[in-house]
C-alpha cells in the first residue's frame, strides 16, 4: 500500500506534503480499526429487526446536511506527485519485472484519488461514496522513463447527475520537483501521458438509496467540452445498453459474414501448422479470499482499486501466456461494479482472450519521441469475469466484468478461435469495442 512505500523511504529522500496529505485524505485510510469496526456493526445489527439485519453494510450514519449547491470544477480539483525520480525506494514500489510501470499499483491511486475528489465535491455533505463503474482507462503514450522523471495525478469531477458524478483523472510526467501540490492550471501544461474517467454515486448511509449532490456549472470552453463529452458518452453507454447490445440485438451483416468466415478459419486450421489455441485454452483462474485491509472507509466492502488491480493482473498474465511476449497495456474498457464484494467473502476471478487484431501502433502515440517508425505487433483483449460469494450464502454474484487492452510487439504467431456461438458473440463485442477506443481518442484530442 502507498502508506508502507512512504514509510519505506531512503532517508536522504522526503515525501511531499501532498503525498502524506493523499494517503491521509484516501477514502480506504480507515475511521475505525477492522476489530472496532465489527464491533460496530454488531450493535447495529442488535438494534434491527431481523429483516433488517442483512442490510448493515457502512460503519456511519451522518450525513452532515442534504442542502446541494453549484460547484465548479476547480472546487473538486485535486493532484498528487509521486518522487519517482527524486527517491528511487519509492519507485520501487510501482516497478514490475521487466522495469515498467506496474499498472495494477497505479490503478488503485487512481481509484483512491478520484474518491478524495468525490468526496470533496460533495461536502460539506458526507454521503457515502462507492465506485460505480469505470467508464475507461486509456494510454496515451508509452511510459518508459520512470527514473527521469516524477508522476503527477490530478483530477477534478467533469459531470454530475442527480446524485452521480464523473471524474477525470489524468497521469503526467514531470522533470520538477516538488514542495507543493502544482494548481489545476500548471497541470493543464504537462503532457498526460494516461486519461481516466471513473463513475461516483452517493448513497444514504441509512436508506442505502440516493443520496443528491452538488450539480456540476462548467465555466470554461475546456470544462464545457469536457462535460458535453462526458454527457454524450453516459447517454450512448445507456443507448448500446439497450438496444445495441449483442445480448438483445443480433449481429449486423457484416458482423455475421465475420462469424462465417472466423468458423471457415477455425474449421480448416489444425493447431499444428497454424498453432491455433481456441478460446476456453487461454482461460486462467484466481480464487482468494477479501481481507479487511483493502476495505472501503466507511464500508464493510472491498474497494474498487483493489478489483482492479487484481483483475489487471490476472489479466496481463493471461496476455503474456498467450502471446508468449511482454504485453504492454492499452485500455480498461467499461467496467460495472454489478455487486459489492464483502470482507472475508470468496472472489473467483476468470480471465481468457476475448479478441485479438493485429496491427501497428505508431511510436508518437506510445513513446515521448515523435517519429515516424511503427510498432508491429497484435492488439490482445482480455476479459475478466468476477464472480463473489459470501461464506454465509449459496450463490455466487457477478461482480462485474474487466476487459482490457494490451499490444503485444512481433508476432508471437499464435491464433485465437472462438467454437461456440456464444465465444463468437464474445469476440464481436471485443471487436466493437476496439473500434470504440479509436473513437473515443477522436474525441478527446481537444480535451486532454
Amino acid at each position: 500500500m502507498l502508506g508502507r512505500r512512504l514509510l519505506h523511504m531512503s532517508r536522504n529522500a522526503k515525501a511531499p506534503e501532498n503525498s502524506l496529505r493523499f494517503i491521509r485524505e484516501s477514502p480506504v485510510v480507515h475511521t475505525k480499526t477492522w476489530l472496532e469496526a465489527l464491533q460496530t456493526r454488531q450493535k447495529l445489527l442488535d438494534a434491527l429487526p431481523p429483516d433488517q439485519k442483512r442490510g448493515v453494510v457502512f460503519s456511519h450514519n451522518d450525513v452532515k446536511t442534504r442542502e446541494v449547491s453549484p460547484r465548479r470544477t476547480g472546487d473538486s480539483f485535486s493532484a498528487v506527485v509521486f518522487p519517482f525520480k527524486d527517491d528511487p525506494w519509492f519507485l520501487d514500489g510501482y516497478v514490475n519485472s521487466f522495469g515498467r510501470l506496474r499498472m495494477g499499483q497505479l490503478f488503485m491511486d487512481l481509484d483512491r484519488l478520484s474518491g478524495i475528489i468525490a468526496n470533496k465535491h460533495c461536502a460539506p455533505a458526507e454521503p457515502v461514496i462507492v465506485t460505480a463503474s469505470v467508464d475507461r482507462i486509456l494510454l496515451l503514450k508509452r511510459i518508459d522513463d520512470l527514473q527521469e522523471r516524477n508522476l503527477v495525478l490530478w483530477g477534478y469531477v467533469s459531470w454530475t447527475g442527480r446524485s452521480s458524478m464523473e471524474i477525470t483523472i489524468h497521469a503526467a510526467s514531470t522533470s520538477e520537483s516538488f514542495t507543493e501540490p502544482p494548481t489545476l492550471e500548471e497541470c493543464r501544461t504537462y503532457d498526460s501521458w494516461l486519461v481516466a474517467n471513473f463513475t461516483f454515486v452517493a448513497r444514504d448511509p441509512v436508506t442505502q438509496k440516493a443520496f443528491p449532490i452538488n450539480n456540476l456549472t462548467p465555466i470554461t470552453r475546456q470544462e464545457l467540452s469536457e462535460f458535453v463529452i462526458a454527457e454524450k458518452y453516459n447517454q450512448k453507454k445507456k443507448g448500446i445498453a439497450k438496444k445495441q447490445a449483442l445480448t438483445i440485438s443480433p449481429p449486423s451483416e457484416e458482423e455475421s459474414r465475420t462469424i462465417h468466415n472466423l468458423w471457415i478459419k477455425g474449421r480448416d486450421m489444425t493447431k499444428e501448422e497454424g498453432r491455433k489455441i481456441t478460446m476456453k485454452d487461454t482461460t486462467i483462474h484466481s480464487t482468494g479470499i477479501m481481507q479487511p485491509q483493502y476495505r472501503n472507509r466507511h464500508s464493510y466492502m472491498i474497494f474498487g482499486g483493489y478489483m482492479m488491480r487484481q483483475t489487471f493482473e490476472l489479466a496481463y498474465a493471461c496476455a503474456a501466456a498467450f502471446t508468449h511476449l511482454q504485453p504492454r497495456f492499452v485500455s480498461l474498457d467499461t467496467v460495472t461494479f454489478k455487486n459489492p464484494v464483502p470482507v472475508g467473502s470468496v472472489l473467483h476471478l476468470k480471465a481468457f482472450v476475448a479478441y485479438t487484431q493485429p496491427g501497428t501502433r505508431s511510436r508518437e502515440n506510445l513513446d515521448n519521441e515523435s517519429t515516424v517508425d511503427l510498432h508491429k505487433g497484435t492488439l490482445v483483449q482480455i476479459r475478466v469475469q468476477s464472480t463473489v460469494r459470501d461464506l454465509d450464502k449459496e450463490n455466487d454474484l457477478d461482480a462485474g466484468t474487466f476487459i482490457y487492452s494490451f499490444f503485444v510487439e512481433g508476432d508471437s504467431g499464435y491464433i485465437m478461435i472462438p467454437e461456440s456461438y456464444e465465444e463468437m458473440v464474445t469476440y464481436l463485442d471485443g471487436r466493437r469495442l476496439a473500434k470504440q477506443i479509436e473513437e473515443y481518442l477522436d474525441e478527446i484530442v481537444t480535451a486532454v
